[in-house]
């Protein structure tokens, strides 16, 4: 389990700062430190609050527990934590009235003026909508960053049921007036796509992109490395990679890293991996701690990641950070750094363009895959020399103070 940085004390006061010109935002995020499970969106959380400028001051609620556990971190459950200068983090026990109503007491002690909620499915993002939408909520402003679920492939699972939500939501959304939050221009498109009338603020994380890239080891001998390492979900469509393994007929060494997430769909994976032939060994071996991540990257010759969509994709970053090339999708916003840096942009994504494309890694020499490396390393340290600072909400306090309606029930 991976450490909650800044926290000084499990004791924070019930209100942040009391100070006349201070921007208040109240925010939600589903799963954060000390967890890991939920992937990117934990970082670029974490780098918000890391980052937050002088005048603003931040309260995140959160679960006391990672993804998929029944067990709450220790000693943090309805407890308020600080965080560095500006921020606290409230770790909420869903299913507890008590945590319920000492989070209530600290929430309703101050104004908000801004709701900044980090999902549009989550439970942490469709209280508090509702709760305005019924007038038992009074913000300033609300800004949603969806975080990946609005793009076609994450709109594609679950379809129907989607669709139909969405339906009933777009028009509270709409009439409470929230601004957007994407991640790339990408994600923007997506926002658009499904909410033509939105207003969308485009902030990355890159910021949280490790400074400098660690070098490749090698020649190394032996045949192909590849390595999955995230989320066993659908949306990580490693059934696809199986799949494209299947015909090969060269050896190739497969590993996979991360949580199970959808018991039915690992067995699917579980399925395919049985019916590989004997030269494709493939490996689970486990969860990975965040800090474990890039030397394992670096391990390998390329990570092997068809994801049917990424807002920003951490991962891809850590990788190459890690001289490790990587085989993806055309979903992200990488595909030109990607392919700078001695990866493969599989166009169309299909089982047997992406066979195609891992017959011809098989076939490289480790000399040519290490010289591959080092290029990932090159163009990843180019790219890292020229990525922008600065924090989302301080981008958006100057176009959300514009709004001064009050939404939800006037404060008396």
């Amino acid at each position: 389990m991976a450490s909650l940085p800044a926290a000084s004390s499990a004791d924070a006061p019930d209100t942040l700062n009391d100070v006349p010109t201070t921007y208040r935002v109240l925010a939600t995020c589903g799963v954060f430190e000390p967890g890991f499970r939920g992937g990117g969106p934990v970082k670029s959380v974490a780098n918000v609050l890391d980052t937050l400028p002088g005048h603003i001051e931040l309260l995140l609620i959160t679960s006391d527990r990672d993804l998929g556990s029944s067990d709450p971190y220790p000693g943090l459950t309805s407890t308020c934590v600080r965080r560095g200068e500006r921020a606290a983090v409230f770790y909420l026990a869903a299913r507890s009235p008590r945590s319920w109503v000492r989070l209530l007491r600290r929430v309703r002690a101050q104004r908000i003026d801004l709701l900044y909620l980090n999902s549009l499915w989550s439970p942490y993002s469709l209280v508090p909508i509702s709760a305005l939408a019924a007038g038992l909520l009074s913000v300033s402003a609300v800004l949603i960053a969806p975080r990946g679920e609005l793009s076609p492939g994450a709109l594609g699972v679950k379809r129907r049921k989607k669709q139909i939500f969405l339906r009933v939501w777009s028009r509270v959304l709409k009439r409470l007036d929230v601004r957007w939050h994407a991640s790339s221009d990408l994600e923007r498109t997506h926002v658009l796509e499904t909410f033509p009338w939105a207003r969308v603020l485009v902030r990355g994380s890159e910021g949280i992109a490790p400074a400098r890239p660690v070098p490749p080891v090698g020649p190394r001998p032996g045949p192909l490395r590849l390595v999955f390492i995230g989320r066993l979900s659908p949306m990580k469509n490693l059934t696809l990679a199986l799949t494209a393994l299947r015909p090969l007929r060269r050896p190739v060494e497969f590993d996979i890293f991360g949580p199970l997430e959808d018991s039915r769909y690992w067995a699917d994976c579980q399925r395919l991996i049985a019916e590989l032939p004997s030269c494709v060994r493939v490996r689970y071996r486990g969860e990975l701690a965040p800090e474990l991540v890039r030397p394992t990257f670096n391990e390998y010759d390329a990570f092997l990641f068809p994801t049917l969509g990424e807002n920003f994709g951490h991962v891809i970053l850590e990788s190459l950070s890690a001289s490790c090339p990587v085989v993806c999708s055309d979903a992200t916003p990488w595909s030109a750094l990607i392919e700078a840096a001695s990866g493969v942009i599989v166009r169309p994504l299909t089982v047997a363009r992406l066979t195609a494309e891992l017959e011809a890694l098989s076939r490289r020499s480790p000399l040519d895959r290490f010289r591959e490396r080092q290029q990932a390393e090159r163009a990843y340290r180019a790219w890292r020399q020229q990525v922008p600072s600065g924090n989302v909400l301080e981008q958006a306090t100057t176009a959300l103070t514009e709004q001064t309606p009050q939404k939800g029930n006037p404060e008396k």
